[in-house]
């Protein structure tokens, strides 16, 4: 049967489901910056940059940058982009910018080098309600109202590895939730429209246009059984976007990212019940092997709809349940068998 399983598993990882609520950020290893010029001397300024970029994505906070043991992969950088390629932004495409791809392998191993906190490539997604006044009166921000503004909000969210949705904005959000009410930042009403969304991260905003040249609005971050608020004042919106994704990237990684221990001597013994077919054990295999600190997970035995695995990983047991619980098909077991660190039940479809 096990040889079954891993003969059909290769197929069927790329189809395996991603859980509920939860994206895999697949740029993580990647910012664009801008650039002077196209010269050797500007490259080795832009992949410097750029790392830097990568580093606080991957990390989850700022302060990754002030940690002294990654100023000499920062000077390396340039020795480690897999490539790179120019670009034009700006609304006329008068902005020379530079991507950066690095090798992600090598900036994991600085990474945890280092002891900073690694935050996986599986994130919770977040549900942004935001509502601008203008001389119209208030409204959603959303495609058809303020394309620049929802371009800039995904690119500071990207920034910083956050995976961003908008409403759909159809009549079922209309009937569930006013622009006067996201104004208000209500949490029952923005919670209560997010319900149709399964969104356990919710962001609320409110900005009023440019007046004496700068903007003012306010964010509600809803965390699960939390909020919080933020009041910003910035010269331009892009600054504004920026204070709203540095307010839920911080949060969420306060929570997620995690800091590198030593591998448990023998690993960790893994339980999962209810893996009944081929869909099941691939969904559960390719979702193991996303989590960068989960170094392996070898299959011991598979008894019944019971899959037992052995983990080796750079994480303890409680620091894994941190992030299993970012998977909503992972019921956590009421009870567990001796010598079993982690035991939980796999909820099909």
């Amino acid at each position: 049967m096990l040889n079954t399983f891993r003969a059909c598993v290769c197929a069927l990882l790329l189809t395996a489901a991603l859980p509920a609520g939860a994206d895999i950020v697949r740029d993580l290893y990647s910012a664009s910056v801008p650039m002077a010029d196209q010269s050797e001397g500007s490259l080795t300024a832009g992949a410097r940059k750029a790392l830097g970029e990568v580093l606080v994505k991957v990390s989850g906070s700022r302060s990754v940058l002030d940690n002294p043991q990654l100023a000499p992969a920062l000077e390396q950088a340039r020795s480690y982009v897999q490539q790179y390629v120019y670009l034009r932004a700006g609304s006329r495409g008068e902005e020379l910018q530079a991507r950066f791809d690095f090798d992600p392998e090598w900036v994991k191993s600085q990474i945890l080098a280092a002891g900073a906190p690694l935050w996986t490539a599986n994130r919770p997604r977040l549900l942004l309600w935001l509502v601008m006044e203008g001389p119209q009166g208030r409204y959603f921000v959303n495609r058809e109202t303020s394309p620049e503004s929802v371009e800039a909000l995904r690119a500071a969210f990207g920034r910083r590895g956050v995976p961003l949705q908008f409403p759909l904005f159809d009549l079922n959000d209309a009937a569930a939730v006013s622009p006067d009410e996201v104004w208000r930042l209500d949490v029952a009403a923005l919670r209560s429209a997010s319900m149709r969304y399964d969104a356990e991260h919710i962001l609320g905003g409110r900005v009023a246009g440019p007046q004496e040249g700068r903007i003012a609005g306010d964010w509600a971050y809803l965390p699960p059984n939390d909020t919080l608020h933020r009041a910003i004042t910035a010269e331009a919106f892009e600054s504004f976007a920026g204070s709203g994704a540095a307010l839920v990237a911080d949060e969420m990684a306060a929570r997620f990212a995690l800091a590198p221990t030593a591998a448990v001597e023998g690993g960790l013994v893994l339980w999962i019940d209810g893996v009944e077919n081929y869909a099941d054990y691939a969904a559960v295999m390719g979702w193991l092997q996303r989590l960068e600190l989960v170094e392996s997970a070898r299959v011991e035995r598979i008894v019944d709809d019971r899959l037992e695995l052995r983990l080796r990983a750079r994480a303890d047991a409680s620091q894994l349940a941190t992030l299993f619980a970012l998977n909503q098909k992972l019921q956590p077991a009421s009870e567990r068998a001796p010598g079993v660190q982690l035991s939980y039940q796999w909820l099909s479809p």
